[in-house]
């Protein structure tokens, strides 16, 4: 950053965030169903993780609308990667799970992700895969806070 205005400290904050805006854009490219948005991905990926979700639950965590979250259920529904099924103690409540079809999209698309970044930490020196495994590290610290 060449403003005189901007601290070094922010500059480096300014940098970092960049950087991992770069790559997680980069990593989202690399998924298994081209069609399917971000947003669906990470429902799938909840669901494959934490096991059923009421709507509200997955909208809360996503911090979006239960209509939001609703509009992202229903196209996973309609693809057949979620189910929704009534809570058998409370008939009111409606689970939402993942298939096995939408389990498999969780898979491949994390496959293609650790993939395509062994690929490209392959042709770095061990230095600057050391540097970045210390950033990692750093970076889940930071996440936290």
């Amino acid at each position: 950053m060449n403003d005189p205005d901007t601290s070094p400290l922010s500059a480096a904050a300014s940098d970092v965030r960049m950087a991992t805006f770069q790559l997680a854009r980069r990593l989202r490219a690399e998924r298994a169903v081209d069609t399917m948005s971000d947003a669906q991905f990470a429902v799938l990926a909840t669901l494959k993780i934490h096991g059923p979700h009421t709507l509200g639950e997955l909208a809360a965590r996503d911090r979006v609308s239960a209509p939001s979250m609703n509009r992202t259920v229903n196209g996973l529904e309609e693809s057949g990667y979620l189910t929704r099924t009534t809570d058998d103690a409370d008939r009111r409540k409606v689970n939402i799970a993942v298939t096995d079809a939408g389990r498999a999209v969780v898979v491949e698309t994390v496959r293609r992700r650790d993939a395509w970044l062994e690929q490209v930490l392959g042709a770095l020196g061990t230095d600057d895969r050391g540097t970045l495994a210390a950033a990692a590290a750093l970076m889940r610290e930071i996440a936290t806070r």
